[in-house]
Parts: C-alpha cells; sequence; structure tokens
C-alpha cells in the first residue's frame, strides 16, 4: 500500500512517530491504528449527540458531530486516494478533528469561550488535540490515545503563537510559519465541504431555508437547473438530495484537479517540501472558492442567524453559562474524578478542569445538568 502513495505523501516510516514507544502492530500500519484508537474513543461515541446546526433533542434526522464527522471523512479519503495521499492517516484526522467540541455546537463552543475569558479561553479545536493527548484514559502506560504525529499535527488546524509555544513538537510549525502536510490541509478542507452542503440540507429540513433562497446561489441554482430539467416530476425530498450529491461532486472534483494542478507546478519530492511551500497546496480553483464562500455566507445569513435558531441559541447559552458559573462556585457540584482535581486546583488550572467536564457533555447531558443544578 505504501508503494503507490506519492512520495510527498505522509509516510509512517519517516514519521516524527509517537509521543510514547509502543511495539508496532503486525496486521495493521500506524495511521489505521490512529484511526481505530479514535473511533473507539469516549469522546466519539459522544459525538452522537452533539449539535451540528440543531440541538440534538430538535429532531432525529439532522446532522449531529458524528455524522458530520463521517462525511468529512468520506470526502477526505476520496481526495487523498484521488491524489496518492495517505488514506488512513486523513480518516484518521477527519474523524478526530470535532473531539473536542462543546455540546450545542459553536453557541457552547462561543460561550464556553467567553467563560474562559480570564483563564486562557476555550477553542475546540486545541480541545481536541487535548482530548487526543491527555483526557482520553484507556491505556495503562499513558494518557491519552498517543497517536501519530501527523495525526496529532492535522487535528490541530490553527493556533495563535502563544499556545504554539505551550504545544511542543505540533507549535512549532506556526511559530517557523511552515504548512501541514497533505492530508491535513485536505481534512481541514473536507471539513468545509461537507457542513456548507449538509447545513443546506438540514437548513432545508427544518423549513428555514426554501428552494426559491437557495436557487439564488450559483452552486446550488446551477445543479437544481440541471436536475428539474432531467427530472421535472421529482418530489422536492429527493430534488435536494439529487441537487446537494451533485454539489459535493462538483466541488470536489474542483478540488482534485486543481490541487493537482499546484502539486504539480510546486513540485515537491517530499513531504518536507509541501511543509516549506510558503502556502497550501490543497485549494478548490478560484471560481469554485467564491461559490463555496457565496453559500457560505448564505447559510450564515438566512440558517445561522435565523431568529429561530438564534433563540435556541440563546437558551443553551444560558445553560453553558449557568453550569460553569455554579462548578466554579462548588466544584464539588461535578462528579468525583473531576471535583478531586479542581479541588488542588485553583484559578486557571480549576477552570481548565471545569472546561473539560463541560465539553465533554453532549446537548442532553447538558440539559439533564442544567436542570438538575438549577431546578
Amino acid at each position: 500500500m505504501v508503494a503507490a502513495f506519492a512520495p510527498y505523501a505522509a509516510n509512517e516510516h519517516h514519521s516524527r512517530g509517537r509521543r510514547y514507544d509502543e511495539p508496532s502492530s503486525i496486521y495493521r500500519g500506524e495511521y489505521q491504528r490512529d484511526r481505530d484508537r479514535i473511533i473507539h474513543s469516549t469522546a466519539f461515541r459522544r459525538l452522537v449527540y452533539k449539535t451540528q446546526v440543531f440541538v440534538n433533542h430538535e429532531g432525529d434526522l439532522y446532522r449531529t458531530r458524528l455524522t458530520h464527522s463521517l462525511e468529512v471523512s468520506q470526502v477526505g479519503r476520496t481526495v487523498a486516494v484521488a491524489l496518492q495521499l495517505n488514506e488512513p492517516l486523513t480518516e484518521a484526522i477527519c474523524l478526530a478533528h470535532d473531539l473536542g467540541h462543546t455540546p450545542f455546537g459553536h453557541a457552547g463552543q462561543d460561550t464556553l469561550n467567553a467563560c474562559m475569558r480570564d483563564y486562557g479561553g476555550f477553542e475546540h479545536n486545541l480541545q481536541s488535540l487535548r482530548v487526543v493527548d491527555e483526557l482520553e484514559e484507556k491505556y495503562a502506560d499513558f494518557s491519552g490515545l498517543n497517536l501519530m504525529f501527523e495525526t496529532r499535527e492535522g487535528i490541530l488546524k490553527h493556533c495563535s503563537t502563544r499556545n504554539a509555544r505551550a504545544l511542543g513538537d505540533v507549535g512549532e510549525r506556526f511559530l517557523a510559519r511552515k504548512q501541514p502536510g497533505l492530508e491535513a490541509q485536505i481534512a481541514n478542507i473536507a471539513d468545509a465541504i461537507a457542513y456548507n452542503n449538509h447545513d443546506v440540507d438540514d437548513g432545508f429540513r427544518a423549513g428555514l431555508l426554501s428552494l426559491e433562497q437557495l436557487r439564488e446561489q450559483p452552486l446550488f441554482g446551477n445543479n437544481y437547473d440541471e436536475v428539474h430539467r432531467r427530472y421535472p416530476q421529482l418530489d422536492d425530498r429527493r430534488l435536494i438530495y439529487e441537487i446537494i450529491r451533485r454539489m459535493i461532486g462538483a466541488v470536489v472534483s474542483d478540488l482534485i484537479e486543481e490541487t493537482g494542478r499546484r502539486i504539480a507546478a510546486a513540485s515537491p519530492a517530499s513531504i518536507d517540501d509541501v511543509r516549506e511551500a510558503g502556502k497550501p497546496l490543497v485549494s478548490m480553483s478560484e471560481a469554485m472558492y467564491e461559490q463555496h464562500m457565496s453559500l457560505k455566507r448564505f447559510l450564515h445569513e438566512h440558517l445561522y442567524s435565523h431568529e429561530q435558531k438564534l433563540a435556541m441559541t440563546r437558551e443553551v447559552q444560558a445553560m453553558v453559562q449557568d453550569l460553569f458559573s455554579v462548578y466554579m462556585d462548588d466544584v464539588g457540584t461535578m462528579p468525583d474524578q473531576f471535583a478531586r482535581a479542581a479541588r488542588s486546583a485553583a484559578g486557571s488550572a480549576r477552570a481548565r478542569i471545569v472546561a473539560d467536564y463541560i465539553a465533554g457533555m453532549t446537548d442532553r447531558y447538558a440539559i439533564s445538568a442544567h436542570e438538575s443544578l438549577t431546578g
């Protein structure tokens, strides 16, 4: 399998390896092991009850963080295979990218960040790395999942200089202004492709987006015209699905072709050349990127900022604020594991333990905890 990779793909035999030495597996590659560890993690299972756009109890068929991660993985694997890059590594990064996300989606993250303003802040990207490096408790010999360097690097998509200095090996590229490997670059864009397209589906299902609104978007409208021409009697549900799968196909094909051109122009001989390229090599064409960003802006205006959505946002933000305040005032209201650690800590260290606990909650657990604490 490794022989089929391009020379600039990530290669486990040239990796910086794991933080703690372990014997190799007889039957699996190292990035396959990373993927499997992520799938078996507690944080991954929790994603099934964490908000993507709509809070878990609002409907059974809306995307969750888990289904989103699986869709990101599907896009990422397609691109990686087409470009002869490391598919297991790409899959591992895609599956792990949201492990640190709070309950209630971005509303939960933004609120927890505000609560943590005086204690170092909160960012789910950093929290995902914290989950795989420290918080998962599965193995006798170490905390975390002890993932390969390239997997950890891919999980950390962006980072401030202050945080980079504290993160050691995975923070170095931010200080040196280098790029991550191509597999990490793919995972980053696959995330944006997946949520842009499945949020259209969920927004339409919720009745917050109409066909008339969506047809004004070039990426949707062009595919609508083609599908409607070929299938004029198609009902709305199948019409929407047919359009969205074509939208994804168009964006992914463009991404593969444009990235192939950029790789050919840069002529990297190794992953080190990719890191020194000065800018990402994985990219859509300018024309497709503008359509993608136009759809993203449309979703922000008409879906994420819809009054029905904002009403739920305000409700869950109040829950997170209440939980943080109660736990900071009385750490004994947390489970023993967190309470013991918090009692022996102070200031930012105590707040970080509280944030770890809240961030690990599912939507329904957070709602239940809030009800039990506040009545």
